[in-house]
């Protein structure tokens, strides 16, 4: 019994630590947009009509899917979403690294001199994306 209790509380900080990173990061790119999309553009991934696109849409999806899983709300969905944009977030930024692109991540600072993408950040989203995982799994018990 006790160790259900430590996996609910577990599974319950985990929740509100990766919402709230989700949250945050959206918030400040909703806030200036086109800053966002000159960040996503400096990955030289996408062509310039979808790099707009998503610089609106990518925000809104963090948000929502944040706040969603910050109140248990569609918890399985919100999670596979995250952790999908956790998956292209680790692509995205190792491809940046290798290509040898000296470039700001654009995770939470879109304006200035934010955090440079280098190994350090391909772990931190190695992370983010192992937590989404574990969030995932536990919401389809």
């Amino acid at each position: 019994m006790e160790n259900r209790s430590a996996l609910k509380v577990f599974d319950w900080v985990l929740r509100m630590v990766v919402a709230g990173i989700f949250i945050y990061a959206g918030v400040i790119k909703i806030l200036n947009p086109a800053s966002f999309a000159d960040q996503v553009d400096n990955y030289r991934i996408l062509p310039y009509f979808l790099v707009a696109i998503t610089a609106v849409v990518l925000p809104w999806l963090e948000v929502i899917c944040g706040i969603l899983l910050l109140t248990g709300r569609w918890r399985a969905a919100s999670s596979l979403i995250l952790l999908g944009l956790s998956f292209i977030f680790v692509l995205a930024v190792a491809s940046a690294m290798i290509r040898g692109l000296d470039i700001n991540c654009g995770c939470f600072s879109v304006e200035g001199e934010g955090e440079k993408i280098g190994a350090s950040k391909v772990i931190e989203d190695v992370l983010l994306f192992a937590a989404n995982f574990v969030l995932f799994r536990r919401s389809l018990k």
